[in-house]
């Protein structure tokens, strides 16, 4: 039989919300989390781990991060991975890297990256207030068009290209200490499976995908394996061939190889508010193909403008996403604002389970006595 819409999106909903175990079960399945640090009603990290851990709580993530198998690396995003998907990525050499890579560095940089990792060799661990008094290199124009500590600035680059790593936080500034990192592949053969490798487990977390989401996953990983940065499209093309697909509705959809979308199980009945960056709804083109009507993230969106919320939750009733929510702490207390796509789902259980879901969410902000 052929694949269809409903399908596709009964194996999105089904295969991203795995039965929920432990915080080390739910990372060795999905390999990655994306991080955020808007807290609405807390960050997207928490929010995408509660559907996913048993008995979750907020900052259970941040608690144990030290003794997890867990690194804060760039895969596509910013966020939590497994230290056997970020070997794959490393180490973000120079060789063979474009000149605009974000890998590639000049000479000035190199060297006041030699003094300050020589610095936290010897210190051990270094917050970065530390290294602004002992360095005080200045301030840099940053990404949002500020201006940030030049000392800060490099820490980060330092971090993304591999030679340290994030230890903990403190007041949510990251600690940092060095790290080293093993042999990269040297020869073809070998960068191209690390490669194929990364475009599995960004399927994993985010399949079924149409075609030009694969195709933007493959760019992306730019920034997580600078140094094969010109191998990508030949990844893509592989990707094309190896993964299972099919074409919907006139759009080519593409999922892990062995899976059979049609072989998705019913959804339950269950409520769930999502967390924008959640992996069932991160993309908006997968969005609105699977959900049929457009979602836009407007923390970022002048009030005066926005038609669903500053962080509009989608919220998911069995396999479809009918509307979303605006979630807030006041006193206390949980507040709710629920809108829909058309009107409430009609269903005479789904008010009892929105109910739940609330309640859910309560227990896991910390709320219920």
């Amino acid at each position: 039989m052929p694949i269809t819409l409903v399908d596709l999106r009964r194996q999105a909903a089904a295969r991203t919300f795995f039965v929920p175990g432990t915080l080390e079960q739910a990372f060795e399945r999905m390999g990655f989390v994306q991080a955020d640090p808007i807290r609405a009603p807390a960050r997207a990290q928490d929010l995408i781990l509660r559907h996913r851990v048993r008995g979750y709580h907020v900052g259970d993530l941040d608690r144990r991060y030290a003794e997890l198998d867990l690194e804060e690396d760039f895969f596509l995003t910013y966020g939590f991975v497994t230290r056997s998907l970020q070997a794959l990525m490393h180490p973000r050499a120079e060789t063979g890297v474009p000149a605009d890579s974000p890998a590639r560095w000049p000479a000035e940089r190199r060297r006041r990256a030699r003094q300050l990792l020589a610095f936290i060799r010897e210190r051990g661990e270094v917050h970065p207030r530390d290294v602004e008094r002992r360095f005080s290199h200045g301030k840099v124009r940053n990404y949002w068009g500020g201006s940030s500590h030049a000392t800060t600035h490099l820490l980060d680059a330092m971090h993304y290209r591999g030679m340290l790593r994030v230890v903990r936080r403190e007041s949510g500034i990251r600690v940092y200490a060095e790290r080293r990192h093993g042999a990269g592949a040297s020869t073809a053969a070998e960068r191209r499976s690390r490669l194929d490798r990364l475009v599995d487990a960004a399927l994993a977390i985010y399949a079924p995908v149409p075609a030009l989401t694969l195709s933007y996953i493959v760019r992306r990983l730019r920034f997580a394996a600078p140094q094969w940065h010109g191998e990508l499209r030949a990844t893509l093309a592989t990707a094309r061939e190896r993964l299972g697909h099919a074409r919907v509705d006139g759009v080519d959809w593409f999922w892990p190889a062995r899976e059979d979308p049609s072989a998705a199980s019913a959804p339950p009945d269950r409520v769930r508010l999502l967390t924008p960056f959640d992996p069932l709804v991160h993309d908006r083109r997968q969005f609105e193909l699977l959900w049929g009507w457009v979602y836009r993230f407007e923390a970022y969106t002048p009030p005066a403008r926005r038609k669903l919320g500053y962080y509009a939750m989608p919220l998911l009733w069995r396999d479809r996403v009918t509307g979303w929510g605006n979630l807030s702490v006041e006193d206390g207390q949980l507040q709710a604002e629920v809108g829909y796509v058309g009107s409430r789902p009609r269903d005479r259980v789904f008010p009892r389970e929105l109910d739940r879901e609330l309640e859910r969410m309560r227990e896991f902000l910390g709320l219920t006595m």
